[in-house]
């Protein structure tokens, strides 16, 4: 018999390490790999270039959503950033995205990286992580991320770890799909952990729970 497509789900707030580790774990197990926080991020700079609001009606510019804006290199940013929570928080927005991420995986499987994989778009995938840290461990991370490096002063900090917990209160309410950890999902916190290793315990889970065939 032929094993199903292995699918894998990978849930957790921004800047918690979670599309660090499914594009490692892709990588080392062969599978394709959709970050499903790019559509949104591409969706809200649509509505942003058209001059439009994200946190109004960003349905038509979902179902207007090319390959092409995938690949812009302006979807990382702080207004991007807020766009993205305000679009992703509409059903017409998510309704638009769902059977797009479903159809990736569904032949060859695949690594897929949100915030309601394991709990909407992937409810029976394999395997379920749900990555997290701490506010400011994030809001570190996310400024690494989006510059030299150059470091925070502490007023600087302060709001980017304020803007951190707006967002992550923004995707745990919200009545669509909120951010929340999937009953089954494993939890790595990974304020401690190197990028190694968090994929060597995610290594790990897989091969313990990954399906036989």
């Amino acid at each position: 018999m032929t094993a199903r497509p292995l699918v894998i789900a990978v849930d957790g707030p921004a800047a918690a390490g979670k599309g660090t580790l499914a594009k490692a774990l892709a990588a080392k197990l062969g599978l394709p790999y959709l970050d499903t926080g790019l559509l949104y991020r591409a969706v809200a700079r649509r509505v942003v270039n058209a001059g439009l609001d994200p946190a109004g009606d960003a349905s038509s510019e979902a179902q207007a959503l090319q390959q092409e804006d995938l690949a812009r290199t302006d979807l990382r940013v702080p207004e991007i950033d807020r766009g993205a929570s305000l679009v992703a928080a509409q059903p017409a927005v998510r309704a638009a995205l769902l059977e797009r991420q479903r159809v990736f995986a569904s032949e060859t499987g695949a690594v897929v990286d949100g915030r309601d994989i394991g709990t909407v778009v992937f409810p029976d995938a394999d395997v379920k992580f749900f990555i997290t840290a701490s506010p400011r461990t994030r809001a570190l991370r996310r400024h690494h991320q989006v510059t030299d490096g150059t470091p925070l002063d502490g007023k600087a900090l302060e709001a980017a770890v304020a803007e951190i917990v707006a967002r992550d209160e923004r995707d745990s309410t919200r009545e669509t799909a909120p951010l929340v950890q999937a009953a089954d999902a494993v939890l790595i916190e990974t304020d401690s952990l190197s990028a190694a290793e968090v994929l060597d315990k995610a290594c790990e889970i897989v091969a313990l729970r990954r399906p036989r065939g």
